[in-house]
Formats: C-alpha cells, structure tokens, sequence
C-alpha cells in the first residue's frame, strides 16, 4: 500500500500531517482482503484464485471454497440483483495493491464452470488505501478500518462484480467483468464433470417458480 502514500496528500506535507481525519494512528493491517459472494439461492464453488499485485509478484491460491450469499423463503424475487456483500475473507499476505485478479468458480445451479482475470481499476486502489488510512467524516472519533477489503460477486453466465469498502464502509462497485467457460469443466476434468455438490432443495424450490433471473446481475 505504499505505492499510494501519497494519494492524502495532495496539497502539501503539512496538509497532509494536518488532516483531522487521519489515521495515521490507528492499528491497521499490513495486507488487505479478498472475499467471495454471489446472488441468493445462485451458489458457488470457487475452485482457485490468484492476484497480481502492482508490483507485479503473483499469490497463487489465494481464497477457495464457498461464498456469502444466502437462501430467504420470503416469496420475492430475492435472487435479482445483489444483497450485501458477506464476512467470509481471507487476507493476501504479502501483497500490495491488487492490479489484477484470477477466479475460476463452479455456478452450481446452472450448472457451469468459468473462469476470468478481471482487472481492478485504480479507483478501487485509492478507496482501499484510504479506507485504512483516514476515518470516516461521518464517525470521526472511530477508528478506521483495520484491513481493505475487496469483494469479488459471482453470479450464473459468468458475470462477475467488483465491489471495495470506502472510508465509512460503505461498498463501492469499481469493476465489471464477464467469464469465460472452462472448457475442462468442473475441476478441471479431474473429477469425471462432477460438481463440488448438488444444488440445495430451497434454491431448487426458488427456481422452478421464479427461474434464474441473468440480465439482473
């Protein structure tokens, strides 16, 4: 994150050391987080992740497994669009700012396998090193953040949100991408096309009345 020390300072070293919001102070983490989340009742099995940070060093494995989400029975169409963004994270030691990241992930409901880099704008960069580094205007006697966080949402025909957490937490969407199909499939041919697991009886309930609803993601 030190490749962006200078991002609050844009004035003057003594602006900077002047800012009231500053948590210069504040414990914070070394590294930042990636996370995993997709739509409701649309689960997922991320089989591999890696990053390419900004200077170029490559994480391989960074986060696997499950992701947020959730299954409401409350009669809507809950599965459109986005609901929160989850808990579940896993710090990258050793990184700095992500430039890139590489998901490859089973959609168990469709069921597909896909896979994509998606690029991480440099906006998404600035919210992550502020949101450690100055507290919120709105809760200025807070602490802030003590680890960036970055959430990657995946969803059915491959469609992929980036969202981070600014200063006051609030998460901000800075990317968009769309996944190609693994051609080896689930992974990657290894388990004769088998899915990390079956779809659960409430998301089948959910999409035999309302269907999978792609365009909303």
């Amino acid at each position: 994150m030190k490749v962006l020390l200078a991002l609050l300072c844009l004035t003057s070293v003594a602006g900077c050391h002047a800012d009231p919001l500053s948590a210069k102070n504040d414990p914070k983490s070394p590294w930042w987080e990636l996370a995993f989340t997709e739509p409701r009742y649309m689960k997922v099995w991320v089989e591999d992740s890696a990053v390419e940070d900004v200077k170029g060093q490559l994480f391989s494995r960074t986060g696997g497994g499950t992701a947020s989400g959730g299954e409401p029975e409350d009669g809507t169409e809950s599965a459109r669009g986005w609901h929160g963004l989850g808990s579940s994270a896993k710090a990258v030691v050793g990184a700095d700012l992500p430039k890139r990241i590489f998901v490859r992930w089973q959609s168990i409901v469709e069921p597909q396998t896909y896979k994509v880099w998606v690029d991480i704008p440099e906006e998404a960069r600035k919210l992550m090193y502020t949101s450690v580094n100055q507290r919120c205007a709105e809760t200025p006697n807070q602490t802030a953040s003590f680890i960036a966080s970055i959430y990657l949402g995946l969803a059915p025909g491959g469609v992929v949100q980036v969202w981070v957490r600014d200063s006051c937490h609030h998460p901000v969407k800075v990317a968009r991408a769309q996944a190609e199909i693994e051609p080896l499939g689930p992974s990657q041919g290894k388990n004769q096309g088998r899915y990390a697991y079956p779809g659960s009886e409430k998301a089948k309930r959910y999409i035999d009345k309302y269907g999978v609803p792609y365009g909303s993601w």
